[in-house]
């Protein structure tokens, strides 16, 4: 085989292309066999040209929403990773922690933005915040999940040999949580791409959830499938970089 030659893709890799392809060729051929106006459905070759006449304001946009989820991400996952660790090392306070964070993601996200704008302001703080929000809570059931689930009886031994709180938390119980952790880790980032523009759509100077909402109030459906479209293509992104991210540091699993 060639030096040059690339490797082939996955059989579930091929799959998931020829399901992408089936998909569009549907949607082109339903959008124009059947007419649809821009409101409806426009075809795929619509919102692809319209994504190529509005380049410049979409990467901007997306480069500034993808800023914002990924701040509040890393925020919000350092804090659900952060309590998860602090109720391990003192089991007391679980008794605190666990109400209090369940009550707060009892309620939507979004009920919380009028308040997080006025605090925050419409700028890029308040949307960090309300991604952080978001991710906190999932990371943090994970990685308390995680750190749960070590063996008893392998805590017991290496207390026996004088291991204290920390070297079990560092040598045992995180290496065992990881794989839970990154699980959450890998669910919230989509979340966080969509509370950022949910967050974008009530109030914010820019991003991907102010164009959509400009491209609405211009009656321009086809900018605002633009804008979906590209905000998708962020939430793979940072899907795929937090999955290469899990498969290089959790080689075991």
């Amino acid at each position: 085989m060639s030096a040059l030659s690339l490797p082939r893709p996955s059989r579930a890799a091929q799959r998931g292309i020829l399901g992408m392809v089936l998909l569009v060729a549907l949607w082109e051929g339903i959008a124009r066999g059947f007419n649809l106006p821009a409101y409806t459905l426009p075809s795929v070759s619509a919102i692809l040209g319209s994504i190529w006449d509005h380049r410049g304001v979409l990467l901007a946009a997306g480069a500034y929403t993808f800023a914002e989820a990924v701040i509040g991400y890393v925020l919000g996952a350092a804090i659900g990773i952060g309590l998860a660790v602090v109720i391990t090392l003192v089991p007391p306070t679980r008794n605190a922690i666990v109400p209090v964070a369940t009550s707060i993601n009892s309620v939507p996200v979004v009920a919380w933005s009028p308040l997080i704008l006025l605090w925050f302001g419409i700028g890029m703080p308040s949307k960090i915040v309300m991604v952080a929000l978001a991710v906190s809570f999932t990371v943090f059931l994970s990685a308390l999940a995680g750190l749960d689930r070590v063996d008893r009886r392998a805590v017991d031994l290496m207390r026996s040999f004088g291991a204290g709180r920390l070297s079990i938390l560092f040598r045992l119980r995180l290496p065992t949580a990881l794989p839970l952790i990154a699980a959450g880790l890998r669910v919230s980032t989509v979340r966080a791409i969509i509370v950022a523009i949910v967050t974008e759509m009530l109030g914010a100077y820019d991003g991907l959830g102010w164009v959509i909402y400009q491209a609405v109030l211009q009656v321009d459906f086809v900018k605002v499938w633009s804008a979906i479209f590209v905000a998708s293509a962020a939430s793979l992104l940072f899907f795929g970089l937090v999955g290469f991210a899990e498969k290089r540091l959790i080689f075991w699993k």
